[in-house]
């Protein structure tokens, strides 16, 4: 069923059997988005061995976003609708290159589509609408989503977000209990206009077809849970997710803030149980490519399974600008911790999913530092810097364990007045390194802006 027609019939039914007064029209926001980025990535590896650069996997691209994001209020009346819609543009300034070229210095495909002969697209483009209805402090919304949950959470590390589409119903009913549910059937990724459905990383096409064969996947992921204020300084969480014949999850989260001294501290705890669902709990299934990534041994009759618990726990002692934090994560089990992942980019709720890696295979610890300054405290509002170092070993493989380890620098500036006011300038630079995976040094530099319509 292709949602976004049926969001858009069932809101239009609605408004027709009501005045579009006050609220829907009034409370409206139109606002476009526009992100100029310049993505860089240098795969080290790829020099041959006398230090020639032979760049077959640097990425060099460059491009122009716009997003126009239409936001209604609600018709009057005990019940209320309206309707939401995005509409994105990526525009092509310079990639270069041609994928599967021989000796070509860079190859495209990090900001944009890839043609049938190899080059970037010059322009892409997607959107989508969303119904929604409100009774008291219920939302449903129908359509296009941009979830941001514990088990499910949209990327927007490239040009243009990915989005999702299906259903969600959101509950503020109970004073500070948020109840979230809802079913996703299929996604269009970062850097592709394609709606496809969705499956996580080690998935497969079935023994033996040819590489034509569509990889394993499902157009069936459920989640619900929510988050409860206990006090003002302190929220306990419960998700569950489940990908129909990948995987179900479970999280369980814990955030609190003490006052210590002249600062305070953030204790951010975090525990994901997940296993098998469906066909990936077979033999059978495994064989028509519903499998994990992760490591087995030879012969394991479980191998491609997911088996996995990951836990992490993060401290953050803030005072006077200054940021501190020191944190751990542990992967256990033998398969890697899943999520949706359509190999496009995808977004892990884990502190270790950084701006390369994502620390998350199977048996991987990994312990992170971070410091973050708000020059706010210098009399400098607008600029902010982060600097973190993770550092990842035990991870298990045929040649045994394995380590890596990877250093991000940000610097983000917004102008605080003037006629430009909030364009916003950012830095990111990162190194990754290791014998787990290849090593990378990335920089990516952002220029944004948005400009309010309505």
């Amino acid at each position: 069923m292709k949602l976004q027609p049926l969001a858009l019939a069932i809101t239009l039914g609605g408004l027709a059997h009501q005045a579009i007064a006050a609220g829907f029209i009034e409370d409206s926001k139109a606002t476009l988005n526009l992100r100029n980025f310049y993505f860089n990535s240098d795969n080290r590896e790829s020099q041959d061995r006398v230090g020639n650069a032979a760049y077959t996997s640097q990425a060099k691209e460059w491009g122009q976003g716009l997003q126009l994001n239409v936001v209604s209020g609600f018709t009057q009346g005990t019940v209320g609708f309206g309707l939401d819609a995005i509409a994105m543009t990526g525009l092509n300034l310079d990639s270069g290159g041609r994928v599967g070229k021989a000796g070509i210095d860079r190859t495209p495909g990090a900001l944009f589509p890839v043609d049938s002969d190899g080059h970037a697209v010059d322009e892409y483009s997607k959107g989508g609408v969303t119904g929604k209805v409100r009774i008291s402090k219920t939302e449903a919304r129908l359509g296009t989503l941009q979830p941001k949950l514990p088990v499910v959470n949209f990327n927007d590390g490239r040009l243009l977000p990915q989005t999702f589409e299906g259903g969600q119903i959101t509950s503020n009913e109970i004073d500070g209990l948020t109840l979230i549910g809802g079913q996703l059937e299929s996604t269009k990724t970062r850097s592709s206009t394609d709606d496809i459905d969705l499956r996580i990383a080690g998935a497969t096409r079935p023994n033996g077809t040819p590489a034509s064969t569509p990889l394993a996947d499902s157009d069936k992921f459920v989640f619900a849970g929510g988050d409860y204020k206990i006090s003002k300084d302190l929220t306990a969480q419960y998700y569950y997710g489940s990908l129909e014949d990948f995987y179900q999850q479970h999280f369980l989260g814990l955030i609190h803030t003490l006052a210590i001294g002249p600062g305070n501290l953030k204790t951010d705890l975090r525990y994901f149980n997940s296993r098998s669902d469906g066909k990936n709990g077979s033999t059978a299934g495994r064989a028509e490519g519903y499998k994990s990534s992760g490591f087995w041994r030879a012969g394991d009759s479980h191998a491609g399974e997911v088996d996995n618990n990951t836990w992490s726990a993060m401290f953050t002692y803030s005072l006077s600008g200054h940021a501190l934090s020191a944190g751990y994560q542990q992967v256990s089990g033998d398969s890697a911790f899943p999520f949706l992942n359509q190999g496009d980019g995808a977004t892990a709720y884990l502190i270790t999913d950084r701006q390369i890696g994502k620390f998350l295979a199977a048996g991987e610890r990994t312990w992170l530092a971070e410091y973050a300054y708000d020059f706010v405290a210098m009399g400098v509002p607008g600029l902010k810097t982060v600097v973190t170092y993770l550092s990842g070993d035990n991870i298990d493989s045929a040649a045994g364990d394995r380590k890596e380890w990877e250093r991000d620098l940000r610097i983000d500036y917004a102008l605080q007045s003037g006629p430009l006011k909030g364009l916003g300038f950012s830095w990111r630079n990162a190194s990754l390194r290791g014998n787990a995976s290849s090593d990378l040094d990335e920089n990516r530099l952002i220029v944004s802006y948005s400009l309010p319509l309505l």
